[in-house]
């Protein structure tokens, strides 16, 4: 994004309910962004909605379906009407991984988790990044990846070949876009303690495995992803563009 990008502009987040997508869209509130926050069920965004509000920023929340990849183009572009301020998408919205051994997997369990991962994720930033060019607008869009997507793991290969699509895509369009002034950089979180992980890791079997292959010996938290999708959308970002950040205390340093 350029440096005369006003905080004023928008950003989405896709999947803004709650655990990293809330966190970003907290952190990108504090920085003064107006916002776009999505799920499946819009109704499920009023308590997110209400936390950034009260930051002094304008919000709005929207249904977003991203296995209607043939109806993504038409939602950038209604929203575009309602917001043309938009400037940053951060593709939060995704599949957990399935925890099963790959020979066990089924085929609608790829496809579901293909098809929001990797296939909607890709169409809603190519139909994104289609109406910052006709607009001729700078921009950036931040991706969630995950270790997954860059070391290996049992029981989780069709999560982490989704994951490692998002990073190949990150650094395809970067190339792509740069022209445009367009970024496109993506976070790889480690095991981050979100509401829907606490459980698992707090049992002390499963948080220690786990913690044994951290080097900073915790976990990370909602909040740090969040402060590192601010920063790549941020202006002081601006020469930063096809990178994947791991932010997994040391894990993929090995």
């Amino acid at each position: 994004m350029s440096t005369e990008t006003q905080l004023t502009d928008t950003a989405i987040v896709t999947g803004a309910t709650y655990g990293i997508g809330r966190a970003s869209a907290i952190a990108l509130a504090q920085e003064g962004w107006n916002l776009v926050l999505t799920d499946l069920n819009p109704d499920t965004l009023e308590p997110v909605l209400a936390e950034v509000r009260a930051l002094g920023v304008q919000a709005i929340g929207r249904a977003l379906d991203l296995r209607q990849a043939d109806q993504l183009t038409l939602w950038v572009s209604d929203l575009g009407r309602d917001c043309p301020t938009l400037s940053v998408l951060v593709n939060n919205a995704g599949r957990p991984s399935l925890s099963k051994p790959a020979t066990q997997t089924r085929v609608e369990e790829w496809d579901d988790t293909l098809d929001v991962n990797l296939k909607g994720t890709f169409f809603l930033t190519t139909a994104f990044g289609q109406w910052l060019i006709d607009r001729q607008r700078h921009g950036a869009v931040i991706s969630l990846s995950s270790t997954h997507g860059s070391v290996g793991l049992a029981g989780a290969s069709v999560y982490g070949i989704s994951k490692a699509g998002i990073s190949q895509m990150t650094r395809m369009l970067a190339i792509e876009w740069a022209p445009y002034g367009i970024r496109v950089n993506a976070i790889a979180p480690g095991t981050t303690m979100t509401e829907t992980r606490a459980p698992r890791l707090s049992q002390p079997a499963v948080g220690k495995a786990m913690l044994d292959r951290i080097p900073l010996g915790r976990f990370g938290s909602p909040e740090e992803m969040g402060q590192a999708v601010a920063y790549l959308a941020s202006p002081q970002a601006s020469f930063i563009t096809g990178q994947v950040l791991h932010l997994d205390g040391g894990l993929t340093a090995y």
